[in-house]
C-alpha cells in the first residue's frame, strides 16, 4: 500500500517542477525579448549622448561608415538637400518680407507725390487752357477762317430801269441789271425751252440738240426763274425750210411776249450757234431792246462793242474731236508755207433779213469799202510764181460754198480743205470787201479748221472781230496783218523762228480745244464771257468725296531708327495742334478783276471758263506763282539765319504750312502698315489719305499703326491708277506728296523734298528720276528707266506737287490719257508728267542722290514685270498724238541734300546745294 502512494507521490513531483519550470523560462524569456532592447536601447543613447562626436555609436560618423549601401547613400544626399533648401527659402522669406516692407513705405510716399502732382498739373491745365484761348483769340483777329460769303440772290419784285436813247447804244452799265447779279449769287442762268416760243420750230433740230445736251451739263443752269441773272435764248441756227419766216416786227412781238422778258428783255441773251459758212442774220434789223446778241455774224451798225458778243461757229454739234485725226505739231514746217482757197462773192447776193427802213444793199452803196481783194489775189499768185517758197493759193472753187456779199467763199468739202491745212505752216484768212460786215461764220469757220489741224492763222484785216476778241489775246494765236501790207506778208511770215511758231501753234490749239472743239465748250464760253464782264467769280469746282473706310487704329507706332535718326538735325516741330489747312477762297475776285486776259490766254484753261479751285492757284506759267503761296498772303518775311535757325524754321515766304501724303495702295495690308508707321514723327505733315484701290475691304482684325495724325482710308468705285489723282476733298493742303505703299523714303529726305516743292510750287518734284528717247529705228519714243544725269520726268511713286494739277489731271486733261492708263494699268506718272510739262513748260526736279527708293523685303510692284516697259513705251507715243507734240523737257539740274545733312556746327551756315 506504500509503494503505492510512494509511487505516487515521487511519481507526481517530477511533472510540477517541470511545470514550475517551464513557466519561469517562459517568464524569463518574454521579460528578456521585452525589457533588454529597451534597457539596452537606453543605455545605448545615454552613452552617445555622453560621448562625443567621434565616440558616438548610431549617430552619423565621418566618412559615411553607416551609410554604405547604395540606396542609403541616395536616401541621404536627398536628406541633407532638402535640408539646405528649407535653409534658402527661409532666408529669402525673410528677405521678401523685408523688401514688402520697403516698398510699403515707398507705395506712401508715390501717393503723397501723386496727391501733389495732381494739384500741380491741375493748375497746368488751367494755364494751358488760358494761354490756348488766347491763341485763338489772337488767331481770329489776325488771320481769320476764311469761307464763302453767303450767296445772295435777286429780289422776285424787279424795278427796271431807266429807258436808253437807244438800244444800238446799249453797254452793261446801261442795259444790264446788276442787282440781279449779285457778286455771291453764283450766277444762276435760265435757258428758255426751245418750244416755248413759236420760231422754236424754225430751229435746226442738230443745232437744238447739242444745245439742249450742253444745257443740261453746265453748272451754272437753274429750273428757277425768279432767281436768276441771265436768261438764254437760243433763236438760231434756222434750218432750211419753204415755210415763211417771221417778219422783224412779227420777231420783235414775239421777243417781248417771252414769259420774262419784262418789256426791254435785259439781262437777256439771243444766242445763235451758227453749223455753216452762210447763216442766216435771223436778228438783222430787228431791235432786241436790252437784250445782248451772240452770234457769228455782225454788220457794223448791228455790233455793240463791249455789250454783244462775236462767238465761234458750232462745227462739231455732238461728235467729240478725234485726237488721234488731229496732226501732230511738229515738225513745225509743213509742205505749203502758206495756203488759200476761196471764191470772191462778186454779186451783193444777201440772206440777210431785208426790210424797212433799210436793206443791206442800200446800206453798202451809202459807203462803198476800200476794195483791196485785186491786190491780194495779185500779189499772192506773185509769191507762188517765184517759187522762193511753195505756197498754195487757189482763187476760184469747183463747188464754191454759199457766202455771204463780199465775202470769200470755202471751196469744196470739209475733208478737203483739212488736208490742204495739215500740210498748211500758215492758213490766210481774208476778211470780207465790205468793212461794215466785221464779224462773218465763214471767216469764223476757216479760224475753226485752221486752229483744229495746227495751221497758224493769218488775218487779212484789221477790221474783223474775231470770236471773244474782248477776252482772248489773239496776236498769241494769229497774225493779224492790215490788208494794205498783203506786199509785206511774205516776208513777215519768212522772219518768224521756229520756236515763235511752235508756241503760236500750241496756244492756237488750246484755244481749240478750250472754246471751240465742242458745243459744250461754246456754251461754257459764251456763258463765262457774260460772266467775267459783270466780275462774278467763277463757281468752285467740285472736289471728290472721300468716302472714308471704318478701321480702327492699334497701338502707337513706334519710329525706325532707320528713317528717324536725324542726330543734331532739328527737322521741324511736329505739330501738337490740330493740322493746319491751306487757306482758301482767297483770290477769287482778284481772278475776276484784274487776271482777265491773262486767264483766258493761258493754258491749261480759263479760271474763268473752268470754275475755281477751292485753293485758288495763279497760272503757273507766271512768276509770281513761285515762292509766295498761291493761295497764301505772305504772312512775314523768312526767318534768315543759319545752323540750327535754318534747321528749325520752315523760312520763306509762307512759314507755315503742311502737306498731306497720298498712298495708293492694293491688297497689300502688311507693306502698307509698315509704310504708314515710317511716317510717325514727321514733321510739318497734315493727314495720310490711304486711297484703297481694292474692291475688297480692309481686314476686319487689321491694326492700323497710331501715327498721331489722321489717317484717312478712301473707298474708290473703282481699281484705277487714275484715283491717285483725284481731288479728294480730304486733301486740304495745297502741298501733295505722291507715295507708293512701298516706297522707302527717310524723313530727312522728305523734309529737304518739301523745302524745295516750296521754292518750285508750280513743278513736280520728286526722288526717282527717268526720262525720254528718240528711237531712230522705229521712228517713236522710248521710255527709259537707266539711271541718267539727264532726266526729263519725276515719278510720282514718290513726289510733291501742287493740288491744283489734281483738278486738272481729273477734269482738264483730255479723257483718252485717262482711259489709256485704265486700260494698261500703268502710265499715270507719265500723264502727270506731260501734263505738268505742257502747262509750265519747264522740267520737273530730282531731289537727294539715293539711287533706290524701294523698302527691302517688299513683293515685287509690277514695274518688274517686262511688259511694264512695253506698255511705258506705247503710253509715251500716244500721249504725244493727243497732246500734238512732246511736251516733256530735259534737264541736268538737281538739288542735292549733301549740305543739308551735313553736321555743321550752329554758328555755321548750312544750305542746299544745287547740281
Amino acid at each position: 500500500m506504500q509503494r503505492n502512494g510512494g509511487g505516487v507521490g515521487v511519481g507526481g513531483q517530477p511533472w510540477v517542477l517541470r511545470r514550475v519550470r517551464l513557466t519561469w523560462l517562459s517568464f524569463m524569456l518574454f521579460f528578456i525579448l521585452v525589457f533588454f532592447p529597451l534597457i539596452a536601447h537606453y543605455y545605448l543613447t545615454t552613452i552617445d549622448e555622453a560621448g562625443g562626436p567621434d565616440k558616438r555609436i548610431f549617430g552619423p560618423r565621418p566618412g559615411g561608415e553607416l551609410c554604405e549601401a547604395k540606396h542609403v547613400q541616395d536616401l541621404c544626399r536627398i536628406r541633407e538637400s532638402v535640408s539646405e533648401e528649407l535653409l534658402q527659402l527661409e532666408a529669402k522669406r525673410q528677405e521678401l518680407n523685408g523688401e514688402i516692407a520697403r516698398l510699403n513705405l515707398r507705395i506712401e510716399a508715390c501717393k503723397r507725390s501723386i496727391d501733389s502732382a495732381k494739384q500741380d498739373l491741375l493748375q497746368l491745365k488751367n494755364v494751358i487752357s488760358q494761354t490756348e484761348h488766347s491763341y485763338k483769340e489772337l488767331m481770329a483777329q489776325n488771320q481769320p477762317k476764311l469761307s464763302l460769303p453767303v450767296r445772295l440772290l435777286p429780289d422776285k419784285e424787279d424795278p427796271g430801269l431807266p429807258p436808253p436813247k437807244s438800244s444800238r447804244s446799249c453797254r452793261l452799265c446801261s442795259c444790264f441789271d446788276y442787282a440781279r447779279c449779285p457778286l455771291t449769287s453764283g450766277f444762276p442762268v435760265y435757258v428758255y425751252d426751245t418750244g416755248s416760243y413759236p420760231w422754236g420750230d424754225y430751229l435746226d433740230p442738230l443745232v437744238k440738240q447739242a444745245f439742249a445736251a450742253s444745257v443740261k451739263s453746265n453748272i451754272y443752269v437753274t429750273d428757277n426763274p425768279s432767281i436768276a441773272c441771265l436768261y438764254l435764248v437760243l433763236v438760231g441756227e434756222l434750218q432750211e425750210s419753204s415755210s415763211p419766216l417771221p417778219s422783224p416786227a412779227e420777231l420783235e412781238k414775239q421777243l417781248k411776249a417771252l414769259p420774262y422778258w419784262r418789256s426791254d428783255g435785259h439781262n437777256h441773251v439771243l444766242v445763235h450757234l451758227s453749223r455753216k459758212s452762210m447763216t442766216q442774220n435771223f436778228l438783222y434789223n430787228v431791235s432786241a431792246g436790252r437784250a445782248a446778241v451772240a452770234q457769228s455774224t455782225f454788220l457794223e451798225q448791228q455790233y455793240r462793242e463791249g455789250f454783244d458778243l462775236v462767238v465761234s461757229p458750232l462745227v462739231h454739234a455732238l461728235s467729240e474731236p478725234n485726237f488721234l485725226e488731229v496732226p501732230p505739231q511738229v515738225p513745225v514746217k509743213r509742205k505749203y508755207l502758206f495756203t488759200f482757197q476761196g471764191e470772191r462773192v462778186e454779186s451783193l447776193r444777201s440772206s440777210l433779213q431785208e426790210a424797212p427802213p433799210q436793206s443791206f444793199e442800200e446800206e453798202m452803196e451809202g459807203d462803198p469799202p476800200a476794195d483791196y481783194d485785186d491786190r491780194i489775189i495779185g500779189t499772192l499768185k506773185a509769191v507762188q510764181d517765184s517759187h522762193l517758197d511753195q505756197v498754195l493759193v487757189e482763187f476760184t472753187c469747183k463747188n464754191p460754198r454759199s457766202s455771204l456779199p463780199t465775202e470769200w467763199a470755202l471751196c469744196g468739202e470739209r475733208e478737203d480743205r483739212l488736208e490742204v491745212l495739215k500740210a498748211s505752216t500758215f492758213a490766210l484768212v481774208i476778211a470780207a470787201g465790205d468793212g461794215q460786215l466785221v464779224a462773218s461764220a465763214g471767216c469764223g469757220m476757216r479760224l475753226f479748221e485752221a486752229l483744229e489741224v495746227g495751221a497758224i492763222p493769218v488775218v487779212l484785216g484789221d477790221h474783223s472781230r474775231l470770236p471773244y476778241h474782248q477776252f482772248i489775246r489773239w496776236s498769241e494765236a494769229a497774225i493779224i496783218v492790215p490788208k494794205p501790207r498783203v506786199t509785206e506778208l511774205h516776208f513777215l511770215l519768212r522772219s518768224l523762228s521756229d520756236n515763235d511758231m511752235l508756241a503760236m501753234r500750241r496756244q492756237g490749239r488750246f484755244l481749240w480745244e478750250t472754246y471751240f472743239s465742242t458745243s459744250e465748250n461754246v456754251l461754257n464760253t459764251i456763258l463765262a464771257s457774260i460772266r467775267t464782264s459783270i466780275q462774278v467769280p467763277a463757281a468752285p469746282i467740285k472736289e471728290e468725296p472721300a468716302h472714308e473706310i471704318p478701321h480702327k487704329a492699334g497701338k502707337l507706332a513706334g519710329t525706325d531708327a532707320n528713317l528717324a535718326d536725324n542726330g543734331d538735325l532739328d527737322l521741324g516741330p511736329v505739330e501738337t495742334e490740330p493740322p493746319y489747312a491751306s487757306p482758301r477762297y482767297l483770290r477769287n475776285f482778284t481772278y475776276t478783276a484784274s487776271d482777265t486776259y491773262r486767264a483766258w490766254n493761258r493754258a491749261p484753261g480759263p479760271f474763268h471758263l473752268f470754275p475755281h479751285t477751292p485753293l485758288d492757284p495763279v497760272l503757273p506759267s507766271e512768276a509770281k506763282f513761285l515762292g509766295s503761296g498761291t493761295g497764301f498772303r505772305p504772312i512775314g518775311g523768312g526767318t534768315g539765319g543759319s545752323g540750327k535757325e535754318f534747321q528749325a524754321a520752315l523760312g520763306g515766304n509762307v512759314p507755315r504750312e503742311q502737306f498731306t501724303v497720298v498712298m495708293l495702295t492694293y491688297e497689300r495690308e502688311e507693306v502698307l502698315m509698315n509704310s504708314l508707321e515710317r511716317l510717325n514723327g514727321l514733321p510739318y505733315l497734315n493727314k495720310v489719305v490711304v486711297v484703297w484701290n481694292s474692291p475688297k475691304p480692309p481686314s476686319d482684325d487689321l491694326l492700323w499703326p497710331d501715327i498721331g495724325l489722321p489717317i484717312v482710308v478712301v473707298r474708290t468705285e473703282k481699281n484705277s491708277l487714275n484715283n491717285r489723282f483725284l481731288p479728294w476733298d480730304a486733301v486740304e493742303t495745297e502741298a501733295i506728296l505722291s507715295i507708293d505703299d512701298d516706297a522707302h523714303l527717310r524723313h530727312d529726305e522728305i523734309m529737304f523734298g518739301f523745302r524745295v516743292w516750296r521754292e518750285a510750287r508750280d513743278r513736280i518734284v520728286g526722288f526717282p528720276g527717268r526720262y525720254h528717247a528718240w528711237d531712230v529705228n522705229h521712228q517713236s519714243w522710248l521710255y527709259n528707266s537707266n539711271y541718267s544725269c539727264e532726266l526729263s520726268m519725276v515719278l510720282t511713286g514718290a513726289a510733291f506737287f501742287h493740288k491744283y494739277y489734281a483738278y486738272l489731271y481729273s477734269y482738264v486733261m483730255p479723257q483718252a490719257i485717262r482711259d489709256m492708263v485704265d486700260e494698261y494699268i500703268n502710265c499715270e506718272d507719265i500723264a502727270m508728267n506731260f501734263l505738268v510739262s505742257h502747262i509750265t513748260r519747264k522740267p520737273p526736279i530730282k531731289v537727294t542722290s539715293r539711287w533706290t527708293f524701294r523698302c527691302p523685303g517688299c513683293p515685287q510692284a509690277l514695274s518688274h514685270d517686262d511688259s511694264h516697259f512695253h506698255e511705258r513705251h506705247k503710253c509715251i507715243n500716244f500721249f504725244v498724238k493727243v497732246y500734238g507734240y512732246m511736251p516733256l523737257l530735259y534737264t541736268q539740274f538737281r538739288v542735292d541734300s549733301v549740305l543739308f545733312k551735313t553736321r555743321l556746327p550752329h554758328d555755321k551756315t548750312k544750305c542746299f546745294k544745287f547740281i
